[in-house]
């Protein structure tokens, strides 16, 4: 009985670590990875201002050879949308880019249906330097609680996936 009363004051205890924690760390989640390129900015806004171009890129299309995408609106305008449907590492979903300002920004919400129901914004900003560009994709979103608590996890993975998509940018712009 002693040790079913110890069991279960850590079940408690862990519990209320988790409560705290989850509000402690808030809903709000940013993230943003950075890389130079060696191209001009017009060339890097070009891969990046269009779906189309963009999901030459992305990262997330290796992930399902079987994807399916459909496009619409007009490519490398606001309004220009692609939609996704595939196995459970990518789900489903939209992205549309919202605004554009030529060589500076491409600014995107993306609208995620599977596996679970969320939205998010996502930003590629570009800077000269010097011949080169600094192209800096972020991506904001609002995470309900429990599930803020991946928070503590995402990080990584994110820099895994947008770091692969930036070094593909790279290799495709640079050539």
């Amino acid at each position: 009985m002693r040790i079913l009363k110890r069991i279960l004051w850590v079940i408690v205890g862990l519990i209320i670590i988790l409560i705290i924690t989850m509000f402690a760390i808030g809903k709000q989640y940013h993230f943003e990875t950075s890389m130079v390129v060696n191209a001009p900015i017009e060339k890097v806004y070009e891969q990046a201002s269009s779906s189309k171009k963009f999901n030459e890129w992305n990262p997330w299309m290796d992930l399902d050879p079987n994807l399916k995408l459909t496009y619409s609106g007009t490519q490398g305008q606001p309004g220009d949308e692609y939609c996704w449907q595939g196995n459970d590492d990518v789900g489903q979903g939209c992205h549309v880019i919202i605004a554009l300002v030529p060589n500076q920004k491409i600014a995107t919400k993306m609208m995620f249906k599977k596996p679970f129901e969320s939205d998010a914004t996502s930003d590629i900003m570009l800077t000269n330097e010097g011949s080169a560009t600094k192209v800096t994709w972020s991506m904001d979103c609002e995470l309900d609680y429990p599930m803020n608590l991946m928070k503590l996890m995402m990080d990584s993975q994110m820099e895994d996936s947008y770091g692969k998509g930036l070094k593909k940018l790279k290799e495709l712009v640079e050539k």
